[in-house]
């Protein structure tokens, strides 16, 4: 299994230089069996992030650039009369895939945004009372710029709580951004990059995270965080037990990425930042991306980290 981590990893490393950890967040929210919200600045990479892994992972991509003019039916599809069969007949839509990458998700209207709750939320989509169930696995890669807001429709705390995780992109050394400018030189190494696991692997490896042992210490630790989130200093709304949840189970598949069998607290302080920032409510409002990431480094060192033996007993 760790063959296949190291295999995917160093494919996205083909074409992305600089951004490792990244890279492993990002496989951290597929095989935690969540979504991943990639949230930076034009030109940072975050949709050739999301093209790496989903030529790496040998299963159906399917992209949707999101705009103001997006209905919900152009993402999960309709049913259209068949003149020659003088019946309604489905055509899905692009969300009908295993990996899906939405494309600037905050440019859509909200209404075709929240046509991604239940796909997200329980893998299947509901159109004229007949529900469908989507393929696994099924994994959404949503993208947004964070500094531009004109033309844009914020994402509600409802579509936020989606995400596993939030991402941003990492920015490359004077030496990195060399090594960039020298790769992509002459060639384009996406369009050369090929897959190197199936759909059903990473089925399996989501299957070994729930695995994962964590030590009954380490489940008080992740719940004393949410307690502490709640009544924490400038923050108007903490963690919910879903949140709480998101971060047990991207701590088992942090720890997989690593090559271990159970959880330490390296894992669950690794993950938590991307896993809690955006769920929480900073001082009259959501808050700035940077001051909601501060609330959350702040509040994991209030909170003790235990010391114990984590492995499996």
């Amino acid at each position: 299994m760790e063959t296949v981590i190291s295999a995917i990893l160093k494919n996205i490393g083909k074409v992305l230089i600089g951004q490792e950890h990244t890279a492993q967040l990002l496989l951290t929210a597929l095989l935690a069996g969540g979504h991943a919200l990639v949230e930076d600045v034009p030109g940072m990479g975050k949709t050739v992030l999301a093209r790496s892994l989903a030529k790496s992972v040998g299963a159906s991509f399917g992209r949707i650039q999101f705009t103001p003019d997006l209905l919900p039916s152009d993402v999960t599809g309709l049913n259209v009369f068949d003149q020659k069969k003088s019946e309604f007949v489905f055509s899905s839509g692009p969300v009908f895939c295993n990996i899906l990458l939405a494309d600037e998700i905050n440019r859509a209207t909200p209404r075709t945004q929240s046509s991604l709750l239940e796909c997200m939320a329980e893998g299947q989509v509901t159109i004229d009372g007949v529900t469908r169930r989507l393929e696994l696995p099924f994994f959404v890669i949503a993208t947004q710029n964070p500094v531009e807001t004109l033309g844009t429709y914020p994402l509600p705390e409802a579509q936020m709580d989606r995400f596993l995780l939030r991402i941003s992109m990492e920015s490359p050394t004077r030496e990195q951004e060399v090594a960039i400018l020298e790769r992509f030189q002459e060639q384009e190494p996406l369009e050369t990059l090929e897959s190197v696991c199936t759909g059903e692997e990473i089925v399996s490896l989501q299957k070994k995270v729930k695995e994962n042992y964590v030590n009954p210490v380490l489940l008080d630790y992740m719940a004393a965080i949410s307690q502490a989130s709640r009544s924490f200093r400038n923050v108007e709304l903490g963690i919910s037990p879903r949140g709480t949840l998101a971060l047990l189970r991207a701590s088992q598949a942090y720890a997989l990425i690593q090559g271990r069998d159970f959880v330490v607290p390296e894992d669950v302080k690794a993950v938590a930042v991307p896993v809690l920032s955006h769920r929480l409510t900073v001082g009259g409002g959501t808050g700035s991306v940077q001051a909601q990431k501060q609330a959350v480094e702040e509040l994991l060192q209030s909170v003790p980290v235990p010391t114990e033996e984590w492995s499996r007993a």
